[in-house]
């Protein structure tokens, strides 16, 4: 007991003590079987060369456990949507040299999840193709009225002499001449127009856009009696007659006191023609007329008419009681007509209408040399609120429509209620009109 004590304290006192050699390593021996399963003796082959160790087998995926009656089986393990196969079940595998999606099979090289496929994007490429459609609409509205503004002809309208300054808002002249310039023999019996040599004004007017009030459309009789700069006295259509579109622009300058911004005319042949390429214009008829001079034979009630019907219905006077005032009020009624359906939904989405109607009205009007696009816009813009019932059409205030001059019948102005009116509208308010509207 007491050796046992002591050699407990052998590492107190630093005695060493001594340690057991390790056992050494036993060499089992080969199962019995072991030589017929490679082929050779106890060494591992007949001759005594070294073994050449075999591949192990591959592993087998792992089995699901059996599921109880009655219950659906329950899925091996990497089963599945999204799984792999088994690696004996896919040629060049995960570490094969080729797969069914590539070197080291599906993913690629690295053996990685096999792409999915891209998704269509179906909205995407109908926005895409609105927005293209869009473009290729703007495209088309602005690019042919563009167009043919370059094919407009143009006419000397500035005037001589002193002219009013420049005032609020804008004022365009519109002028309808009588010209047959283009028009057959045949055309011009057709049209019922005669063959008159020398060019007049059947219709003069005047459309203000104003910084104040509404825009207005003022009609100036063709036989107003008025002074012509450096001709004396006459119906105001002389002047276009004798000078030109510069003398006529002076003339309604000079008697009216506005300063004139732009300037349009069209004749008769041009007005056909636009009007043919609207498809018509519907216009109410108050009462049958029947005008041989006009060519005109219609009944009461609203109908559509031609270019050829349309002209005849503009220029008749003497089937109506009212002579050249009723004249003016139609031609007012036409014209507003003609904006309104110009400027309408069916005219902007017909690609053949919109086509036809730009290029017979470049074909038909001539426009002053100074008067630019944005003039003819205003212009534009100022018709079609009239024709939208927010505007004002107007008539010069007459004292007598029927005035014997030297020049014949012809239509005086009320000087002091024209003057009001010509004031209102040079000071760009248009706000007390309506007492002048007809």
């Amino acid at each position: 007991m007491a050796n046992r004590h002591e050699s407990d304290l052998d590492w107190l006192y630093g005695r060493e003590q001594r340690r057991p050699e390790p056992e050494p390593t036993r060499v089992l021996p080969l199962p019995e079987d072991h030589a017929a399963r490679v082929g050779g003796g106890a060494d591992g082959r007949a001759d005594g060369r070294p073994v050449e160790r075999a591949a192990a087998a591959p592993l087998a995926p792992p089995q699901a456990p059996p599921s109880p009656a009655g219950y659906p089986r329950t899925p091996a393990y990497g089963e599945g949507r999204g799984s792999f196969p088994p690696p004996a079940t896919v040629p060049g595998g995960p570490s094969g040299p080729a797969g069914p999606y590539g070197p080291g099979g599906p993913g690629g090289p690295g053996g990685g999840p096999a792409r999915r496929p891209r998704r269509r994007r179906p909205v995407r490429t109908v926005f895409r193709t609105l927005l293209v459609l869009v473009l290729l609409a703007i495209v088309w509205l602005a690019g042919v009225p563009a167009y043919a503004w370059s094919q407009v002809g143009r006419v000397d309208d500035t005037p001589s002499g002193r002219r009013p300054g420049d005032q609020p808002g804008e004022t365009f002249l519109l002028v309808g001449s009588d010209s047959r310039e283009g028009l057959s023999k045949a055309e011009q019996k057709k049209l019922g127009t005669g063959s008159v040599g020398g060019q007049r004004t059947d219709t003069i007017m005047l459309v203000h856009r104003p910084v104040t009030g509404k825009p207005v459309l003022v009609s100036l009789p063709r036989d107003s009696y008025v002074a012509i700069p450096g001709n004396g006295t006459n119906k105001i259509n002389a002047a276009y007659a004798i000078g030109g579109p510069d003398l006529l622009v002076q003339t309604v300058e000079q008697d009216t006191g506005l300063r004139i911004d732009g300037y349009a005319e069209v004749g008769f042949g041009g007005f056909v023609s636009v009007i043919d390429a609207l498809g018509g214009i519907r216009m109410c008829v108050p009462a049958a007329i029947k005008d041989r001079d006009s060519h005109l034979d219609l009944k009461k009630g609203c109908q559509t008419l031609d270019g050829t019907t349309a002209l005849g219905y503009v220029r008749m006077r003497k089937a109506d009681p009212r002579g050249d005032l009723g004249r003016v009020e139609r031609q007012r009624q036409m014209l507003a007509a003609v904006a309104a359906k110009a400027a309408s939904p069916a005219t902007l989405l017909d690609p053949v209408r919109y086509w036809r109607l730009s290029t017979s009205t470049a074909a038909a009007v001539k426009i002053g040399q100074d008067t630019t696009i944005l003039d003819t816009a205003q212009a534009a813009l100022a018709l079609r609120s009239v024709s939208a019932g927010d505007g004002l059409t107007l008539t010069v205030p007459v004292s007598d429509p029927g005035y014997s001059s030297p020049v014949g019948s012809a239509v005086l102005w009320d000087d002091a209620a024209a003057q009001d009116m010509f004031k209102a509208i040079a000071r760009g308010d248009t706000s007390k009109l309506a007492k002048y509207a007809r």
